[in-house]
C-alpha cells in the first residue's frame, strides 16, 4: 500500500497514519528515545517515524510548531542533486560532463587542468579537486567562481572529500540552465505533487545565488516526503491522484549507493560508512539525507522504517552521534515485522506516549549532573550576598559601565523579575545614535522573543550556577539555526561576561569577553 493517499476534490498528498503497535512499534520505545535524548540534554526540535508506509509519531518541540521552516543545512545538498537529476532527464546535460564546460566564464588559458578534468559526476560524489569548500577562502568574493579559482589540492575522481562548494556550484548550474531558482525548478517538476510547503524556499549567497549546499528552509515533514519518494524509487501516487515516476530511479540508485569511501575523513562512525551522491551511507544497510546540527532523514531499510529528526547540536561534541546511536539502540531492535497485539497495554502505553509527547519543549540549561543534588535557591543567595535592593516594581537591576571591547558594547544593564523573568541590555554607539540590544531569558525556564541586532527569533532560559555565576542560553530560530550563550560572573562591584555564539556566519558582536564596573 502506497504511504500516501488522495482524496477527489481535496488534491492531497498525505501520508496513511496509524498506531505504533500497529507497524510493530512498542509506544514505550519511543517514549524511552525521548527521554533519552532529554536526558543526554540533545536540543532536539522534531522526531517523526514512519514504518510501513504509515506515519506513526510527529512531534514538534514548542516553541518549534509543524508549519514552522527549519534551516535543513546539508540535506540541501540532496535537493541539489535532485536538481541535477531532473536536469539529466530532460537531456540538458550529462553527469559525465566538465563543469567548465558550462562556465567558461571562470576558466582561461591558465585554469588548473585538474578543474578543467572535474566533471558533474565528481562533483555529485564528492570527489572533486579540492579538499574544502573554496569559497570559505574569501567570503566576499564570488562563491561560484572561487571553485574554479582556488588552486586544486588532489585529482578529481580519486578520494572523497566534503567540498561543500561543489553543490553550490551544481546549484548554480540549475540556475544558470533553468532561469529558475532550484527550488521553484524543483517544485514545478517534483515537489508540487507532493505537496511540499509553497512558502519553503532557500537561502541565497551575497551574489544572489542560491545556497545549494545548506540554505533550504522546509519543514520536517517536507523533508519525509522527499524521503518517502526517494525509497519509493521516485514514483508515487501524486497529488492529483496520479501515479507518477517523479526521479529517475537509476539516478536514486546510485545516489543512494555506497559510491565513495569517508574512512580518511569521517569523524564519527555516522559519517565513516560511505558516500553517494550528495547522500550519505549509513550503519545499518540504509542512507541518509544529512544536515549539520542533528538535521536527519534516515532510511532504516530492514525495518522499513524511516525517521526525520531536526535539532541543533552544534557545539555537542558528538551530538549527532548521539542521536543516531539513540535510535540504533533503544528503537530499531524491538520493533517488530507483525503488529504487537493488543493485550490491554497497548492504549496505556500509547496515552503515556502522548503525554510525554504533548509536553515536548526546548529545555532551560540544567545543572551539571554531578551537581543534581543541589536544590539551593542560588538567585536568593546572589541578592543576600550582594546587598542589591529590590527596587519598587519588584525588580532588580544592576548596571554596569564597559570598558573597551570589539563589540563596541559600552554599558549593560541585568534585571531580575519576581516572575523568574529576567533580561540583559546592551548598549553602544552606532552612526545613527545609541543602540540597545536587549534579550530577554527565564530562570529555570524558558522566554521568547527576537534577538537584537539581527531580527530572528529565539527562546531563551538561564540557571544560577553558583550564588554569583548565570549561564544563560538563546536558542536561534529560523534562518540562523544556532545559539548564543552568556556566563556572567558577578563580583561585588564588576562583572565578567563570556558570551560565546555557535552559529555559522554571524553574531560575532556576542563572542568574546567583557568586564564592567558598577554604575
Amino acid at each position: 500500500m502506497q504511504a500516501a493517499y488522495w482524496q477527489e476534490g481535496s488534491a492531497m498528498f498525505a501520508f496513511n497514519k496509524g498506531l505504533p503497535e500497529e507497524v510493530g512499534i512498542p509506544s514505550t520505545c519511543i517514549k524511552n528515545l525521548i527521554l533519552s535524548l532529554d536526558e543526554k540534554e540533545i536540543p532536539m526540535h522534531s522526531l517523526l517515524i514512519m514504518k510501513d508506509d504509515k506515519l506513526v509519531f510527529e512531534k514538534y518541540y514548542a516553541p518549534y510548531k509543524k508549519d514552522t521552516l527549519h534551516r535543513m543545512f546539508s540535506i540541501s545538498k540532496s535537493f541539489t542533486a535532485i536538481g541535477i537529476s531532473v536536469l539529466a532527464s530532460e537531456g540538458r546535460i550529462s553527469l559525465d560532463d566538465p563543469i567548465t564546460d558550462y562556465f567558461p566564464e571562470y576558466t582561461d588559458s591558465g585554469t588548473h587542468e585538474w578543474i578543467k578534468m572535474t566533471t558533474i559526476r565528481n562533483m555529485l560524489m564528492m570527489r572533486t579537486c579540492h579538499a574544502s569548500t573554496t569559497y570559505k577562502v574569501n567570503m566576499k568574493t564570488d562563491w561560484v567562481e572561487s571553485f574554479f579559482k582556488v588552486a586544486p589540492t588532489h585529482k578529481p575522481g580519486t578520494v572523497f572529500h566534503y567540498d561543500t562548494s561543489a553543490a553550490h556550484v551544481l546549484c548554480a548550474l540549475v540556475e544558470k540552465l533553468t532561469g529558475m531558482t532550484l527550488l521553484d525548478y524543483l517544485k514545478d517538476r517534483v515537489l508540487r505533487h507532493l505537496d511540499f510547503s509553497e512558502d519553503s524556499y532557500m537561502v541565497k549567497d551575497p551574489f544572489g545565488v542560491s545556497i545549494g549546499g545548506s540554505g533550504l528552509m522546509a519543514t520536517p515533514l517536507d523533508i519525509l516526503k522527499v524521503l518517502y519518494l526517494l525509497t519509493k524509487k521516485g514514483t508515487v501516487m501524486c497529488a492529483d491522484g496520479v501515479t507518477r515516476t517523479l526521479i529517475d530511479p537509476e539516478f536514486i540508485h546510485l545516489a543512494t549507493s555506497n559510491l565513495s569511501d569517508t574512512v580518511m575523513t569521517g569523524p564519527l562512525p555516522s559519517e565513516s560508512q560511505g558516500y553517494g551522491m550528495q547522500i550519505w551511507q549509513n550503519e545499518v544497510g540504509g542512507f541518509v539525507l544529512y544536515g549539520m546540527g542533528g538535521q536527519l532523514a534516515i532510511n532504516i531499510p530492514d525495518k522499513n522504517m524511516l525517521i526525520v529528526t531536526t535539532a541543533d547540536t552544534q557545539g555537542i561534541q558528538g551530538g549527532n552521534q548521539v542521536i543516531y546511536n539513540s535510535i540504533y539502540e533503544l528503537l530499531c531492535p524491538f520493533v517488530s515485522d507483525e503488529p504487537i497485539s493488543d493485550d490491554g497495554k497497548n492504549n496505556a502505553s500509547y496515552k503515556e506516549l502522548l503525554e510525554c509527547a504533548d509536553a515536548l519543549k526546548i529545555a532551560p540549561p540544567r545543572l551539571p549532573k554531578s551537581r543534581l543534588g543541589e536544590r539551593v535557591a542560588l538567585q536568593d543567595r546572589f541578592y543576600q550576598a550582594s546587598g542589591i535592593p529590590v527596587v519598587d516594581d519588584g525588580k532588580v537591576r544592576l548596571s554596569y559601565e564597559l570598558s573597551g571591547n570589539p563589540s563596541g558594547f559600552t554599558s549593560m544593564c541585568v534585571e531580575f523579575a519576581k516572575d523568574n523573568t529576567a533580561s540583559v541590555c546592551f548598549m553602544r554607539d552606532t552612526e545613527n545614535g545609541s543602540e540597545q540590544s536587549e534579550i530577554s531569558f527565564g530562570i529555570g525556564k524558558m522566554s521568547e522573543g527576537l534577538f537584537p541586532i539581527y531580527r530572528t527569533l529565539y527562546t531563551a532560559g538561564g540557571i544560577w550556577l553558583r550564588e554569583n555565576v548565570l549561564y544563560v542560553k538563546a536558542h536561534l530560530i529560523g534562518e540562523c539555526v544556532g545559539s548564543v550563550r552568556f556566563e556572567f560572573f558577578f563580583e561585588e562591584s564588576e562583572v565578567t561576561v563570556f558570551m560565546r555564539k555557535i552559529e555559522e556566519t554571524y553574531f560575532q558582536e556576542f563572542d568574546g569577553h567583557l568586564y564592567g564596573k558598577m554604575i
